[in-house]
């Protein structure tokens, strides 16, 4: 068995304006601040001899590969991503953006934001508009039922309760 996997499918290029504010915030910190106190630290370590065996200079290498890398990720997505930064005209409906309140069968509400795929987190409730729960929700309004399967045999049953954009 090798170790080659399929590629990844492209998430979409949608992005809210305040994820694009903070992934272009990341860039300039790690591009203005951080790599070049590593750079620093790294210059000093390189200053105290033997590079084979000093622990700070391996490291700050390391540290410089892995900011040089997501620079160039950060860089290379905000060329080709779309800021999404205004209301759709139909506000009834979900779209990308919009904040979904869901309610289940016990009337258990959660609470979700369809957002980019460079913008999900779980704590805040933010979901990618590629997940399979976002795609059911899109073009959805309130008061339609979306089920979804958890397993052969158990389906999760939601409705939506409210939609609201910001």
């Amino acid at each position: 068995m090798g170790r080659w996997r399929p590629p990844q499918p492209k998430s979409s290029p949608y992005i809210t304006g305040e994820g694009y504010d903070r992934l272009n915030e990341e860039l300039k910190y790690l591009w203005k601040v951080k790599r070049p106190e590593v750079t620093q630290a790294v210059k000093e370590a390189a200053a105290q001899g033997d590079r084979s065996e000093n622990a700070e200079y391996i490291y700050g290498k390391k540290q410089l590969r892995e900011i040089d890398r997501r620079v160039r990720y950060l860089a290379k997505r905000l060329e080709h991503i779309k800021v999404v930064d205004r209301t759709p005209d139909d506000t009834s409906r979900v779209f990308f953006g919009a904040w979904v309140t869901l309610a289940d069968e016990e009337d258990n509400e959660r609470r979700y934001r369809i957002v980019g795929g460079d913008e999900i987190d779980p704590t805040r409730g933010y979901i990618s508009i590629d997940a399979p729960l976002a795609r059911q929700l899109l073009k959805k309004q309130v008061g339609d039922d979306v089920t979804i399967e958890r397993t052969e045999q158990d389906e999760l049953w939601l409705e939506i309760v409210a939609i609201e954009y910001r």
